[in-house]
């Protein structure tokens, strides 16, 4: 089911979660608080990160938290570039569902 986004782009589950973000303090937030973190599309709202969580593992989402993470400078051969931008969601499910990404 295609999701609307709020640009009017129309946005498919799987475009708007673009990968789980396995960290060592992704993996502690999992297991310590059952909230797993994504890299997500830029143009997605909280509702529209939910709803796409929902529809691809089957789960109850309790709770979104996003970040828009600002690129860091890069030194080049030829002078100073920035990396691209990127938005991470934090998202909080039920105590009863789970995520396995292994």
């Amino acid at each position: 089911m295609a999701i609307l986004s709020a640009s009017g782009v129309v946005l498919e589950p799987y475009q708007i979660v673009l990968r789980p973000l396995v960290t060592e303090k992704g993996t502690h937030i999992s297991a310590a608080y059952n909230a797993y973190t994504f890299e997500v599309h830029p143009q997605a709202n909280k509702l529209e990160i939910r709803d796409a969580v929902q529809q691809l593992w089957n789960v109850r989402v309790i709770d979104v938290r996003t970040q828009t993470r600002v690129g860091k400078p890069r030194r080049t051969k030829t002078g100073e570039t920035l990396t691209p931008g990127w938005k991470k969601a934090i998202v909080k499910l039920h105590d009863e569902d789970r995520i396995a990404f292994f």
